[in-house]
């Protein structure tokens, strides 16, 4: 490689690491919030929550990927023309196209970044995300023991404790079953006990809530009249709001791409999902990183064409950001008429075909308008004279 790509490239990947930081710093923080209230108000440990965080780094990664290649591209391709570095390789000979080398070179190097996470990483994080659900949706205990929090094990379902005693002793408790839409169940217990109902350790756990000196109410939505009943002990059933099953249901995400491809048929049965929707997830992860590249070539070849400024290149840049929402644009219509009808996996490739060709043109462009014009009527015959 020679001296300049080397010094393009080196300042392309620069750039790239200090974007992918912040923009990773950001979506990382919005989603740890959101994953610190939902796993904090459950009962979890501060040590669940770590994990959970550094489980959802590979998919954020992947999220700001492209846009960290694409600002990366816009910023060093105008530090460089605004510092006339551009302007002294072009004077030597160098044209658009032997400039956009070592972009070219950048977007395949952040490419194949993309295709170790689409094919390696993400699959493997949300199907350990998956695991880790199922083994936190079996705990009961921390699931439902927290004191002063309204609870929500499930749809239909509010749980709610005042407080809880060292020996397991449940203190206030109320419970609201939501799930039947022509009646409404209510339940409250000045005390209640969690006890598992099956004493076989190798058999899945039945869990029950036995409460103690309370009040059932039952609400027919259809008449509007309420039954109520007070009893000594009643047990409600929690296996029924609780996967206690012990299997670990697997989503499309968590399949590798060699699944997703040779055999959709069997990994939609196996997600409940459809074929198309497996074909479009196992190509989808190679055209990803195919939109590195693509990010990576228009957002330097949108700054070549037009003449120098002296207030910058603020419209070519305005002109490359369009050009990238033109490109998610027809990626977003590409994935629905796919999901639709497998056969037509290879409409995914369209979006990286369109900001491949659109590089081209713009290269094509940039490297015309710089020719030298021949003055009319020169034929060239009096600078040999």
């Amino acid at each position: 490689m020679a001296r300049f790509d080397r010094y393009i490239l080196s300042q392309l990947m620069m750039l790239f690491g200090f974007f992918a930081l912040v923009l990773v710093a950001i979506y990382w923080i919005n989603s740890a919030v959101r994953l610190f209230d939902q796993l904090i108000a459950d009962g979890q440990s501060a040590a669940v929550f770590l994990e959970y965080t550094a489980l959802t780094l590979p998919n954020v990664i992947r999220q700001i990927l492209p846009m960290a290649v694409f600002a990366a591209a816009v910023y060093v391709t105008n530090r460089l023309s605004s510092e006339s570095e551009l302007v002294v390789m072009q004077a030597t000979g160098f044209s658009p196209w032997r400039l956009a080398r070592p972009v070219l070179w950048f977007g395949l190097i952040t490419a194949l970044m993309m295709s170790m996470l689409t094919h390696l990483l993400v699959p493997m994080s949300h199907a350990e995300i998956e695991r880790r659900d199922q083994e936190i949706s079996q705990n009961v205990t921390a699931r439902m023991l927290t004191e002063g929090t309204f609870l929500h094990p499930a749809a239909g379902i509010t749980f709610y404790i005042r407080a809880i005693d060292a020996d397991g002793t449940l203190h206030d408790v109320f419970l609201s079953d939501r799930r039947d839409s022509e009646e409404v169940q209510t339940f409250s217990a000045a005390r209640a006990y969690l006890v598992n109902a099956n004493e076989d350790p190798e058999l899945p756990a039945d869990p029950k809530l036995v409460m103690i000196d309370g009040l059932a109410q039952s609400l027919t939505l259809a008449t509007n009249r309420l039954y109520t009943t007070h009893f000594q002990d009643f047990a409600y059933n929690l296996g029924a709001l609780i996967d206690t099953s012990g299997a670990v249901r697997y989503g499309l995400r968590d399949l590798s791409t060699f699944e997703l491809l040779l055999t959709p048929e069997e990994a939609a049965l196996r997600t409940r999902s459809t074929p198309g929707r497996a074909i479009e997830e196992g190509n989808d992860r190679i055209a990803q990183a195919l939109l590195c590249l693509v990010a990576a070539l228009i957002g330097f070849s949108a700054l070549q064409i037009g003449s120098f400024s002296r207030f910058g290149v603020w419209r070519q840049i305005i002109f490359a950001i369009l050009l990238l929402v033109v490109v998610k644009f027809v990626e977003g219509n590409v994935t629905d008429t796919v999901r639709r009808d497998g056969t037509l996996w290879p409409l995914l490739y369209l979006p990286s075909a369109t900001g491949m060709v659109i590089s081209i043109l713009l290269l094509w462009w940039a490297g015309r308008a710089r020719r030298p014009r021949r003055p009319r009527g020169d034929t060239g015959l009096g600078a040999a004279a």
